[in-house]
């Protein structure tokens, strides 16, 4: 359960995971438990798959109290305090959904209950503004034995449309717009992924708990 820690420029350091369960605790400690004096100088913490990137007010010696203060944190405890809990109706009418049955020996009925009756966690962000990664809770998520893993699709899409609900190696999403995309497309949802206008602009944000709900189109 060690990390490593890795200068990230003069005002940011990156932080490396072993397991992808211990990023999204860390970093919600990171955000919630930073003393006055590290607050001060902590701009943003941002989650990736496998690391934490904390950015700060750029000084040698403010470098030094984020270091030592990283390294105080706990790591390993797979937990953090429920997020929000979002329901986002979906259409299964995926034309990937037929292949994703084959490809995990369930039906399609099947795979879309397994969808529906797993509540997911947002782990991190990316991709496109609005893009969550999601896993299923606890944090642990899925892996190549469990029911819904399936690879990314051989050849990747020209376009996906917005709205768009996928599977990838362990994740499930949602295309927050057209774009490319690779992963295996199950469904649809109508749902507004990103709005500028709104605050926050992202509606699944890390720490966002989400529960998916068939629906007909």
């Amino acid at each position: 359960m060690a990390i490593r820690l890795l200068a990230a420029g003069d005002a940011a350091v990156l932080v490396e995971f072993d397991d992808p369960a211990d990023v999204l605790p860390f970093a919600v400690a990171a955000r919630e438990q930073a003393p006055p004096a590290v607050a001060e100088v902590v701009s943003d913490v941002v989650p990736a798959e496998r690391t934490v990137l904390v950015r700060f007010a750029g000084h040698p010696d403010r470098a030094a109290r984020v270091i030592d203060w990283l390294r105080s944190l706990p790591v390993g405890s797979g937990l953090v305090t429920p997020g929000p809990l979002i329901q986002l109706n979906v259409v299964y009418d995926g034309p990937d959904l037929p292949e994703v049955a084959r490809l995990t020996g369930l039906s399609p009925a099947q795979v879309v209950s397994a969808h529906t009756e797993a509540e997911w966690v947002v782990t991190f962000s990316g991709f496109a503004p609005g893009f969550g990664y999601l896993r299923r809770s606890p944090v642990a998520g899925l892996d190549a034995g469990d029911p819904l893993w399936v690879p990314r699709r051989d050849e990747a899409r020209v376009r996906v449309p917005a709205g768009a609900v996928a599977l990838a190696a362990g994740y499930s999403g949602v295309y927050p717009r057209a774009s490319p995309g690779g992963w295996q497309v199950i469904g649809r949802t109508d749902a507004v992924l990103w709005d500028a206008d709104r605050d926050p602009p992202a509606l699944l944000r890390p720490g966002v708990r989400v529960r998916f709900r068939a629906v007909t189109g």
